[in-house]
């Protein structure tokens, strides 16, 4: 029996979810959260396999959830399913923790199968990511310099490689636009340039973008 717990704000997502897995003979959801806070003291209570959690979540968000849990429980496998574009977020969450990446555009035979995957100790993702993935662990130079960037940093590159702008990705990741501005600040440090243009074109070059 794989034992699921279901964390998202939306009620209805919760609802669909645990009806359909529970539908299967060997899969129970045991706890379905609204929010970050809730999952700590749930896991500290209850026997949870799998964690399919939202990254966009009240007062704590899924990835701040993540790296906590994971420090206290292990042996729990954590499956992000969010709305947010895996392209931006799904490396950076299997880098902070995740075992896998599922955009809730997935239908339900997917996410079935990305829950016995990852219970089986598995990394999962769409074959798109799992290839970038894969790509980026050949490319030892890139990976050594993608390791000197937080996921947060990663995020704030990526966000700008596609245009977006300081308010816009304070309002995305939910920080303030100084914030931004100083994970900037280290990007161009950290990359060596001193223009958002190579900022860029040095995120291509080593395929963080």
């Amino acid at each position: 029996m794989i034992r699921i717990l279901i964390v998202d704000n939306h009620p209805i997502v919760r609802k669909g979810l645990e009806l359909f897995l529970n539908s299967k003979p060997d899969l129970k959801v045991v706890g379905s959260l609204s929010n970050g806070i809730e999952i700590f003291d749930f896991v500290r209570h209850h026997d949870v396999d799998v964690i399919v959690s939202e990254i966009d979540l009240p007062e704590l968000n899924g990835i701040t959830a993540l790296r906590a849990i994971k420090k206290e429980k292990k042996s729990i496998n954590v499956l992000m399913f969010s709305h947010q574009p895996e392209e931006i977020y799904a490396v950076s969450t299997i880098k902070a923790g995740a075992s896998g990446y599922l955009n809730k555009a997935a239908d339900v035979d997917t996410i079935e199968a990305a829950i016995r995957k990852i219970h089986n100790g598995e990394i999962s993702l769409s074959e798109k990511m799992d290839k970038h993935l894969r790509y980026e662990d050949t490319r030892k130079s890139q990976t050594r310099l993608f390791k000197k960037l937080s996921t947060r940093e990663v995020e704030v590159l990526k966000l700008l490689s596609i245009g977006r702008k300081n308010k816009q990705i304070s309002q995305e990741l939910n920080i303030n636009e100084k914030t931004v501005s100083t994970y900037k600040a280290r990007l161009f440090k950290k990359l060596n340039v001193n223009n958002i243009v190579d900022l860029i074109h040095q995120a291509k070059h080593h395929n963080l973008a």
